[in-house]
């Protein structure tokens, strides 16, 4: 595992009440994860989830992942829990837009410690977000304690990919992402493992390169305005989400980050 000091909660929430959390959200939409509807739809398949179940998403954001799951899967029930206050508000509004105030709640906390009660819930659901918590076997071992026995754990995220970061390639990308460390593969399969659980999917789902050169591509032949007007008409901040993207393929396409999903059944 790749760590950075100086970065935590405080630093995460910063990030998505700032310009930076517009612009994600300009180029990766609502859902603000690689692969957007294709990546949820293809992972909600893999984990079996459909009509009348109810879940929880950790680092839920505005809650798009939720609203997916509850129109799109049938799903009856959703909590999402974030520990930013600015995106909490933003999917509490946008679920009440789209009829689902009724059907999915939000809780402003740390999903380390839910306050969520035991075996409640029939999946834990994560789309791309697990990579800003800090102390992830943490996470995962609450994403264990309120996943009902039999229940599924499906989640996808950024990871360290098999070629390895550089120490000095590894501080450059935590720093940009705000992210405290990087897992790899293994890595979560092992905090999986001992939460209890059966793993029935961890791979990479090799798509991060080619989004990080669509990125490029959106913000230098499509966006070029709506990217400046987030950053007040800066050219220099333009420059630098331009630089910051193509940095991200870079190391994409050498295999050393990529989105992994994973699917498990938990006792």
């Amino acid at each position: 595992m790749k760590s950075i000091e100086g970065i935590g909660l405080a630093e995460v929430r910063s990030v998505y009440a700032s310009a930076q959390g517009d612009f994600w959200e300009l180029l990766l939409g609502q859902q603000i994860h690689i692969g957007g509807m294709k990546s949820s739809m293809e992972l909600a398949d893999l984990a079996e989830i459909g009509a009348g179940m109810s879940g929880v998403d950790f680092c839920c954001c505005n809650g798009a992942g939720m609203r997916f799951l509850v129109r799109f899967r049938g799903v009856a029930s959703m909590v999402g829990v974030d520990a930013a206050e600015a995106v909490v508000e933003r999917g509490r509004r946008r679920s009440r837009e789209e009829g689902f105030g009724d059907r999915i709640k939000f809780i402003c906390g740390d999903a380390c410690q839910s306050g969520l009660p035991t075996a409640s819930a029939d999946f834990v659901w994560g789309e791309d977000a697990w990579c800003y918590v800090a102390d992830k076997p943490k996470l995962i071992a609450e994403a264990a304690r309120i996943v009902r026995p039999g229940g599924v754990i499906a989640f996808t995220d950024w990871v360290e990919g098999a070629t390895g970061l550089g120490n000095d390639e590894a501080l450059q990308f935590l720093g940009m992402m705000k992210f405290a460390n990087i897992e790899d593969i293994g890595g979560y399969k092992r905090f999986l493992e001992r939460s209890g659980c059966e793993m029935l999917v961890a791979e990479d789902t090799r798509r991060l390169a080619a989004y990080m050169d669509l990125f490029v591509n959106m913000i230098e032949m499509q966006l070029t305005y709506d990217v400046l007007r987030i950053f007040d008409f800066s050219a220099d901040l333009l420059q630098k989400a331009i630089d910051g993207s193509r940095f991200l393929a870079g190391l994409a396409r050498a295999g050393k980050i990529g989105q992994a999903r994973f699917v498990t059944r938990h006792g």
